[in-house]
């Protein structure tokens, strides 16, 4: 792990373009941050895509066209603590549905956890917990012949640039049988006064967030980044519909990096480009499954018309 986040930052920081991967975003530190961002007024995502599994849960079972006496299995991407998804489960439960929950994370500790809370809270629900890359799962759950439900929340499909997002749903669409469905949440393309705030809250959470990476940097690269020479600087752009992240460098100044054994000069006003927030809507949407079997089946959208959950089907 720590030889592939040296080669990260080592390719990202030696490009013309500078750049650092957003998984590395997530230490301990990282990660509580990040559950604080969740929980910031300006952070509408979270709260709206929870909207949808709290208050249409009905509409969500009708959409996926689950039948009671078909077993199926629903699998979750990146379940993280299912906070969303216990909405579902719950009622999935109560009313006699006939299925398994197989969360996939490449954590097995995210898992245990929630595995452990799942038993608590909804004991009657069958969990069986798969740890590792998603498509390696996919494709060993291929030849089971159960009709499957796949969960991708979060948007986390907006935070890969479109030609990445195509080839994910294309290795996604390739691993899946016909009738098999995709639960798809996205955020929809709105206004910059909605957008950046979401990303640069006025207490400054989503700045020690980023700004985090040069502090993991230093502690386990041995770096010498001074993170008060940088500044966190959100951009949206309304008509493409993408939010970025950069760290602006606000002087001349070297960083050397030991375990690296290298320096790298950042000019005044240089950016590091962190990460991209693609937002949707039914035409991009269409543009990135153009070359796969998925097929756009239907959509629930929040109470604020913020965010979208989409059913696709494989055809």
């Amino acid at each position: 792990m720590i030889e592939q986040f040296k080669e990260a930052v080592n390719n990202g920081l030696s490009a013309p373009h500078k750049n650092l991967p957003s998984k590395y975003f997530y230490n301990k530190k990282g990660d509580a941050l990040f559950v604080k961002i969740m929980g910031l007024p300006e952070y509408y995502l979270t709260r709206a895509e929870h909207d949808i599994f709290k208050n249409q849960t009905s509409n969500i079972i009708a959409s996926l066209k689950l039948e009671k006496d078909t077993y199926f299995e629903l699998i979750e991407l990146g379940a993280g603590n299912g906070t969303k998804t216990k909405e579902l489960l719950k009622l999935l439960s109560k009313e006699g549905y006939n299925f398994d929950y197989l969360p996939v994370d490449i954590s097995q500790n995210a898992l245990d956890n929630l595995e452990n809370n799942l038993k608590t809270e909804l004991p009657f629900v069958s969990v069986k917990t798969k740890q590792g890359d998603y498509f390696e799962v996919l494709e060993s759950l291929k030849h089971s012949n159960h009709p499957k439900v796949i969960l991708f929340l979060g948007s986390n499909i907006g935070n890969m640039n479109d030609a990445i997002a195509s080839i994910f749903m294309q290795n996604l669409s390739a691993n899946l049988n016909l009738g098999d469905k995709l639960f798809l949440g996205v955020d929809l393309i709105k206004p910059e006064a909605i957008v950046l705030p979401a990303y640069n809250d006025s207490q400054g959470v989503t700045a020690a967030f980023n700004l985090n990476l040069l502090d993991r940097i230093n502690n386990e690269l041995q770096g010498d980044f001074n993170p008060n020479n940088f500044v966190h600087t959100p951009t949206y752009n309304e008509k493409e519909g993408i939010a970025k992240s950069y760290l602006t460098s606000i002087k001349n100044q070297e960083v050397y990096i030991k375990a690296i054994d290298k320096t790298f000069h950042f000019a005044k006003d240089e950016k590091i480009h962190l990460e991209i927030s693609r937002k949707y809507n039914d035409d991009i949407l269409n543009q990135i499954i153009a070359n796969t079997q998925f097929c756009i089946k239907n959509k629930l959208k929040d109470s604020n018309n913020y965010f979208a959950n989409y059913i696709l089907e494989i055809v």
